[in-house]
């Protein structure tokens, strides 16, 4: 269960500390400079690079994984100073250098978890460390009587700095485990990557305490039982390390008020135990001051805690801004206060408001594209810039996924319609995330007070209407219109439709032709989804395939489309006319790593040849996630199966990718094709793009050639393909059989 989810460092590592046990195990008590000396110096190194490994991966901008791998190679370095330099005796006076390492290991660890519990607590962060004070006094309360036969041992001689190292560590240890545990109580999180050093800071305290109890009687040294704990422990840490570097957002769950309670109450009880048992039996002095303590940071506390409570209960996780519910109670008290002035007949600018519903666009490719840690990460910065777009008094809230919503509080329609082109302007620069540069659009929907809505579920409702408005007409944002209604029952409408038309086989494909513009040849098409409604007739993709994307039906209609254009590709190929079949194929439908293997199976199931089919991806996907086009197109040309780069030169990248990926085609943007007969300078991008292309030993299609004349400009050019309504409408595969002959019939017979 440990080691699950993780790469080969930590198998490596895992066999190293096997040998090591072994080792030790089969050689029994006492130094062994093999076992003792170089092969636990090798485990302890192993180990701290599986950490350093893991910061490379994460490419160093995780602090919190930086200063854990400094923390492990402190103590390994600590162990391997222990090793080399004890004496005859096999031990080492103390304090020591190695004791530098040990002590380094616990600050670096503890900053680790400051680090965490700030990016991840925003402002809530102080519960967590307050939480962790109580816990960790608590706990050193019950440690303290524990280890009294160490304190005690020292008599009149008073303690040596020997001993008070000793009980320091499993001191330390407990304080670790305690900002553990108040992180998991403070976010309730449920993600098995935290499990690793839960339990090697257990095993360490535990150790730990063995430890100092050997320190009364001087009874540890190298090549003991404990040597095999510490590097169990350590080893522990570094798979930690390593699963929280490959890891996404943690999962939490609703925080509730006997999960908030828990930590302080556990850590009071012990204190109280304590207290009890000292008024029975000798207990140490501070053992008592420590439990007296643990009751004061408990108890101070209380009186403001629930408030504490429900301000985490309203605040949004990963944003730090207000959630729905806080939201919801929000707009129901302060619609209610305008709707009482309006009837008090005071305050009548303040009587109007406005409510805008945010929703990003495509977010989904993102966290599709480049997982959801960089999702959650734009969102943390969308969150910002919100912030700072609006006025003092504006409620602000992440209801939920990428949807954000804002009231706004004596706005006219106007008012609002410039409040939502400002944040409009906000979104539109890069977010830096994850080493790229991202780009985003909102969709934003904006409902009245009261004219669309008295209360805050109507406005919602009617927000949420005109943002579908706004997303479905790429228009940026919409005021809600009556009408809206009708479209978003409609658009409910048809994502069911959509849903069954998957099942019943409604969808169909039309097919348009690419020419051959050195030869004048047809030797390949592009394959277009249609969608045969039974009432509303035949349906663009533009129809529904937005609301398919939304929905999550894209993979699914994805490889409905796939199939329908390699079984007419099959009946093409066994009436010996071989046509090049393109497919699109979405971003969402490209993170199925198993998509290849699928697409392979289907070329083999058909008995056709991975050179009958074109993919062709957006430059967008190219651009979002390199290292992920770069494994998924590299399996794909693998198999043999050709791609090709749809719509290009509408992105905003640089070209870069052209040269690192496996690419065979791009598609020139009908938006830079259709211009050339009337705009010198469309023509002169044109040139510089075939030639860009041929350069790079790419082939090079035309899209949306629609007049001889631009034909025949791109030929002279040398362009390689041309598709459009010139060459031929998109049609089906019928009506393409009777052109495809109509056009033989009509070219000049061959000379003798």
């Amino acid at each position: 269960m440990v080691f699950r989810r993780t790469g080969l460092p930590v198998v490596v590592m895992t066999l190293a500390l096997a040998g090591y046990l072994a080792g030790r195990l089969l050689h029994g008590e006492g130094f062994d400079a093999v076992v003792d000396g170089w092969l636990a110096a090798a485990t302890g190194w192993t180990t701290a690079a599986v950490c350093w490994l893991a910061l490379h991966r994460s490419a160093g901008v995780r602090i919190e994984y930086a200063l854990a791998t400094v923390a492990v190679t402190a103590t390994v370095a600590g162990d391997t100073y222990y090793t080399l330099a004890q004496d005859e005796s096999g031990v080492l006076p103390s304090p020591s250098l190695a004791d530098l390492g040990y002590m380094l290991f616990y600050a670096l660890m503890l900053l680790a978890l400051i680090v965490v519990v700030g990016k991840r607590l925003h402002g809530a962060a102080w519960p967590v460390f307050l939480d962790s004070a109580v816990a960790a006094c608590g706990a050193a309360t019950v440690l303290a009587v524990v280890l009294e036969p160490v304190v005690g041992s020292s008599g009149e001689a008073g303690l040596s700095a020997r001993t008070v190292i000793a009980v320091a560590y499993p001191l330390f240890d407990l304080m670790l485990i305690a900002v553990v545990a108040a992180i998991f109580a403070a976010r309730g999180e449920t993600d098995g990557h935290w499990a690793p050093l839960v339990v090697g800071l257990l095993i360490f305290a535990a150790a730990d305490v063995v430890f100092a109890l050997g320190e009364a009687s001087g009874a540890y040294s190298v090549g003991s039982a404990l040597d095999m704990a510490w590097a169990v422990g350590i080893a522990l840490i570094a798979v930690w390390v390593d699963r929280a570097s490959r890891a996404g957002q943690p999962r939490r769950r609703r925080r509730t008020a006997h999960q908030a309670l828990l930590l302080p109450g556990a850590a009071t009880a012990a204190a109280l135990a304590v207290l009890l048992l000292g008024s029975e039996q000798h207990v140490p002095v501070y053992a008592l001051v420590l439990a007296s303590a643990t009751l004061v940071l408990a108890a101070v506390p209380m009186a403001f805690r629930h408030r504490l409570l429900r301000r985490l209960a309203r605040t949004d996780d990963l944003t730090g801004l207000l959630n729905r519910r806080a939201f919801h109670d929000d707009c129901v008290q302060r619609l209610a206060a305008a709707a009482g002035a309006a009837a008090a007949g005071a305050g009548a600018g303040k009587r109007s408001g406005a409510l805008l519903l945010l929703d990003l666009d495509r977010f989904k490719e993102i966290n599709d594209s480049l997982g959801h840690e960089a999702g959650d990460r734009l969102l943390v910065q969308v969150g910002e810039r919100l912030s700072r777009s609006l006025r003092t008094g504006d409620l602000l809230a992440r209801l939920g996924g990428d949807e954000f919503a804002v009231l706004l509080n004596g706005s006219s329609a106007d008012e609002a319609d410039a409040v939502a082109r400002k944040i409009r302007d906000a979104l539109a620069g890069g977010f830096p995330v994850a080493g790229i540069e991202l780009r985003t659009s909102v969709s934003i929907g904006v409902a009245l007070f009261p004219g669309h809505g008295a209360d805050a579920n109507s406005l919602l409702r009617k927000a949420d209407l005109a943002m579908y408005r706004a997303k479905t007409a790429r228009s940026g944002h919409q005021l809600y219109h009556q009408d809206d209604d009708r479209q978003g029952e409609l658009r409910l409408r048809t994502i069911q439709e959509l849903r069954t038309a998957l099942v019943l086989d409604q969808l169909v494909l039309h097919y348009q032709p690419q020419i051959d513009l050195a030869t004048n040849e047809i030797h390949g098409v592009e394959a277009l989804v249609r969608w045969d409604h039974p009432a509303r007739g035949l349906l663009m993709p533009a129809d529904f395939l937005d609301l398919a994307e939304e929905c999550g039906l894209m993979h699914d209609l994805t490889l409905v489309v796939l199939q329908k254009a390699l079984d007419q590709a099959a009946q093409w190929s066994s009436r010996q006319a071989k046509l090049t079949v393109a497919v699109n194929i979405s971003a969402s439908s490209l993170v199925d790593v198993g998509l290849p293997r699928r697409i392979s199976a289907m070329l083999h199931e058909r008995q056709l040849p991975a050179s009958a089919l074109i993919l062709e991806i957006t430059e967008d996907f190219l651009m979002a996630d390199r290292d992920r086009a770069r494994g998924i197109l590299t399996e794909l040309r693998g198999n043999g199966i050709q791609i090709a780069v749809d719509d290009f030169g509408t992105g905003y990248s640089s070209l870069a990718y052209l040269r690192e990926l496996p690419i065979d085609e791009l598609k020139l943007d009908q938006s830079f094709v259709q211009p050339m007969g009337t705009d010198p300078r469309a023509s002169a991008l044109v040139a510089s793009t075939i030639a860009l292309a041929h350069s790079l030993g790419l082939r090079i299609v035309a899209e949306g050639v629609e007049t001889r004349q631009t034909q025949d400009e791109l030929k002279e050019l040398g362009c390689n393909n041309a598709q459009g309504h010139y060459v031929s409408l998109p049609v089906s595969a019928a009506e393409l059989d009777g052109w495809l002959v109509s056009r033989r019939q009509l070219e000049p017979a061959p000379q003798p």
